[in-house]
């Protein structure tokens, strides 16, 4: 007899940012009572699983990845009693819950690191950070740059130096002190016990360093990429931290683990999701693709390959709070946004986990937010070279026709929403059925009841180089990225991103079809 597939094998996570999901106390800011006061709207769409961004203690500087108490909720975002509300009100309607957690470093606040600067040179308070003397020149110990830009160290009064891959304000620990895991082990069992169903876990690649700190043989890469060879990520040492994370988690066997990992050598991917490490990794290919046939093509067949090397599920997403949201990256306008509801067709035809960022549902682009509002750490470290991923991260609108929309009964909210939205909120959509909110909600439904897959695979089907066409569970899934409208095979078309005139689909849009 087979065993019944994880719960997670196939499941629809929805990514909540909790500041800009719903304000439940006015102060322009989202928090997890709004998410309570929202959770028919998750449950109506269809949604199996809530990923949280982080809720914990935190000064805010890097929105919450910064990690003062990694066992208590911000009071910003309500404390521990509206989680503990938020997770018994989804747990009532069959979403479980998961949360990020921040294993690569801390907030500068959090009390290890206060003892750190308290304390002297070679110190065991020290010992839980990377700190270093100066270079022989009186430089930085090597030349790392942070991943937010600018370098990746900053000096204390003393003279030493400490790591931070992200900004100042989060030095990383050491991972070779046992402290740091006993803390961790604390830290997982005190959401778990707490019915928490899982962990989204940030940097995944990252934590474990390697001996010696070897500089980087290209200190100029891209803002928020890696590279291969690159020596601040993906040392093997992670995988015996992701061996320690596992042992915890298989006292919690309903409870998953996804790692954040931006590691794009198929192989070394693979050995993340090895049995006795990460149930599942974020892949990124698809967020990569370029909206055309071969791109999203090659993006599915490797993100295929990579889960099957470690026979594990494959994850798909199109956005998230790190990224441009895809109506903005498509093209924008109408254009943008009939690409990312055929995308959406796609991701949601393919066999294994997918991840919604809130306000995907909705249809939303990219904000062009004036310099003034900013507040991702990128812009400042990156001399406001790089405006940062705030334009992706705006609140969410749920009715009325100006700002807030429902979102706060503060006009003021924490970035400031278009004045040209009042056709895109829920209340909006929920009147339309031609909206997105509508899609959406039909081909998460139809995901569930129509597709019957039993392998990550998928069998193609040439129809033409501008075309993707795809079987999976039964169901053929057409993508059209050409210019010109293409005759659709037999058979009866059950959801559609756009009309599907005398069975020919239009371009920029995708169709899923029951074979005749």
């Amino acid at each position: 007899m087979t065993a019944e597939p994880n719960w997670w094998t196939n499941a629809i996570f929805y990514q909540v940012y909790p500041r800009s999901f719903a304000d439940s106390d006015g102060d322009g800011v989202g928090d997890l009572d709004g998410v309570v006061a929202h959770l028919d709207h998750l449950s109506a769409l269809g949604v199996d699983a809530i990923w949280l961004n982080p809720v914990m203690v935190s000064p805010m500087a890097d929105h919450g990845y910064d990690v003062a108490d990694p066992r208590d909720v911000d009071p910003l975002f309500g404390g521990l009693g509206a989680l503990e509300r938020l997770i018994s009100g989804a747990h009532e309607r069959g979403i479980r819950v998961t949360m990020d957690l921040v294993p690569n470093h801390t907030s500068s606040q959090h009390s290890w690191f206060q003892a750190a600067l308290a304390a002297a040179p070679g110190s065991p308070e020290r010992a839980r950070y990377i700190f270093r003397d100066s270079d022989s020149d009186g430089e930085p110990p090597n030349n790392w740059v942070s991943v937010f830009g600018g370098p990746a160290w900053t000096r204390v009064p003393d003279g030493q130096w400490y790591l931070h891959l992200f900004d100042s304000e989060q030095p990383d620990l050491n991972w070779d002190n046992p402290e740091v895991f006993e803390d961790l082990e604390k830290t997982l069992r005190f959401w778990l016990d707490r019915g928490v169903d899982g962990f989204r876990i940030d940097v995944a690649h990252g934590m474990s360093k390697p001996p010696g700190l070897p500089d980087m043989s290209n200190p100029n890469v891209e803002m928020l990429t890696s590279q291969d060879d690159d020596p601040r990520f993906n040392h093997e040492g992670v995988h015996d931290i992701h061996r320690g994370i596992r042992s915890v988690l298989d006292d919690y066997p309903h409870a998953v683990t996804i790692g954040e990992i931006w590691v794009f050598d198929n192989e070394d991917f693979a050995k993340y999701l090895r049995p006795d490490e990460l149930h599942m990794g974020f892949n990124f290919r698809l967020v990569r693709a370029d909206f055309d046939a071969v791109s999203v093509h090659g993006a599915i067949e490797n993100a295929l390959a990579a889960a099957s090397l470690a026979d594990a599920s494959p994850t798909w997403t199109l956005s998230n709070h790190d990224v441009d949201r895809e109506v903005s990256r498509y093209g924008g306008g109408a254009v943008g946004l009939a690409r990312a509801k055929a995308m959406a067709m796609v991701m949601l035809a393919l066999p294994g986990a997918v991840f919604l960022y809130n306000g995907e549902e909705l249809g939303l682009p990219n904000v062009e937010l004036p310099d003034e509002v900013l507040q991702d750490p990128v812009w400042e470290r990156s001399g406001q070279t790089e405006r940062g991923r705030d334009g992706c991260r705006v609140p969410l609108p749920w009715s009325g026709t100006t700002p807030p929309y429902g979102f706060s009964s503060n006009p003021n909210t924490w970035l400031p929403m278009p004045t040209d939205w009042a056709t895109l909120t829920v209340q909006h959509q929920d009147a339309d059925p031609d909206s997105t909110l509508a899609l959406f909600r039909t081909i998460l439904g139809l995901r569930r009841n129509a597709f019957h897959v039993t392998e990550n695979d998928v069998e193609w089907l040439e129809l033409g180089s501008d075309v993707l066409a795809f079987f999976s569970g039964g169901v053929l899934c057409v993508l059209n990225t050409s210019d010109t409208a293409v005759a659709l095979p037999a058979g009866t078309v059950i959801a559609a991103s756009a009309p599907t005139d005398d069975g020919r689909l239009q371009p920029n849009s995708a169709a899923w079809v029951q074979p005749a």
